[in-house]
């Protein structure tokens, strides 16, 4: 049996991934993330499921997106040297995450490979997340 040929890479070095519903997207997504991204992609998946178990998951535009009945609050997306977290809902959240999006409410936190992933920060962001109303996409 042929062994599946991994996700193609886009030019910003996210994998392409099919649109879909649930968990299994977002898992393929995960598998797909290049070199120490993937292991990073897994460890916020799983802060995810710690702070809000009940999490709606998808993909969509090769972006696993998280959210509630209401809505979308996070993404995340992988470019060449770091990945960016998306809060819908970011100029809500105290502290601020601290890069500003041209998308107005929306803020960004990037993770390079080097940087020490601030679990507890992003748990809090994460919660305070789950708590505003989600971002219809």
């Amino acid at each position: 049996m042929e062994k599946p040929k991994p996700p193609k890479l886009l030019s910003s070095g996210n994998p392409q991934i099919a649109k879909g519903d649930g968990v299994g997207p977002v898992q393929a997504y995960l598998a797909a993330m290049p070199g120490w991204k993937s292991a990073l992609g897994h460890r916020l998946n799983a802060i995810m499921a710690e702070v809000y178990p009940d999490v709606r998951k998808a993909v969509r535009w090769n972006t696993p997106l998280y959210g509630k009945e209401d809505g979308w609050f996070l993404a995340f997306y992988c470019y060449k040297s770091y990945v960016q977290i998306t809060f819908f809902r970011g100029v809500d959240l105290v502290p601020l995450p601290p890069v500003g999006s041209k998308v107005e409410g929306v803020r960004y936190l990037n993770i390079y490979e080097e940087d020490a992933l601030d679990e507890a920060l992003i748990a809090a962001w994460i919660s305070q997340a789950t708590k505003l109303p989600g971002a219809p996409l």
